[in-house]
């Protein structure tokens, strides 16, 4: 049964249970989708396309990220950092990588199950722009981004799977 049918998070506001869903979601299919695939093969490209390491690496990042501005600060130079260092492949391996994806969405599941519902049209600034963007908006594009680079990631196992080795 998919994370959203079970109803366990029905008492926090429907914007922030959507949000945590597609955190279990994407727990459960990157954990599954990534099984039995080497460590060449996480970071494998292929042709334009970015590796499946990219792709979890790059959602626990704008994880954090996003989660920043969602708590009404400013990136910081670590993040930066991060940011600056994301498109490098290899140097972590499945394991690896899961765990780092599941520990920032823990984190950052603790700072939605704080948020005051009636906040989610409070401002948040986004950016060296800072752009505003209200709260609840910004926690649906967390969960759309985090699934988009999901699916991605699926559709790059099922390529590098096809592939000789």
């Amino acid at each position: 049964m998919e994370p959203w049918l079970t109803g366990t998070l029905n008492h926090l506001s429907p914007i922030a249970a959507a949000l945590l869903y597609s955190f279990e979601q994407a727990r459960d299919d990157l954990r599954r989708w990534t099984e039995g695939l080497s460590e060449e093969q996480i970071w494998r490209r292929t042709g334009e396309v970015a590796s499946v390491g990219f792709h979890i690496r790059h959602i626990a990042g704008s994880v954090d990220r996003l989660i920043t501005y969602a708590d009404g600060r400013q990136l910081d130079e670590s993040q930066l950092n991060a940011l600056r260092s994301e498109q490098n492949d290899g140097g972590l391996s499945r394991d690896q990588l899961l765990t780092m994806l599941d520990e920032q969405l823990r984190k950052t599941e603790e700072i939605v199950r704080a948020i005051d519902s009636g906040s989610l049209v409070a401002i948040r600034e986004i950016g060296r722009k800072r752009t505003p963007v209200p709260l609840g908006v910004l926690l649906v594009h967390i969960s759309e981004h985090t699934q988009r680079h999901v699916g991605a990631a699926i559709v790059t196992c099922k390529v590098v799977r096809s592939l000789p080795l």
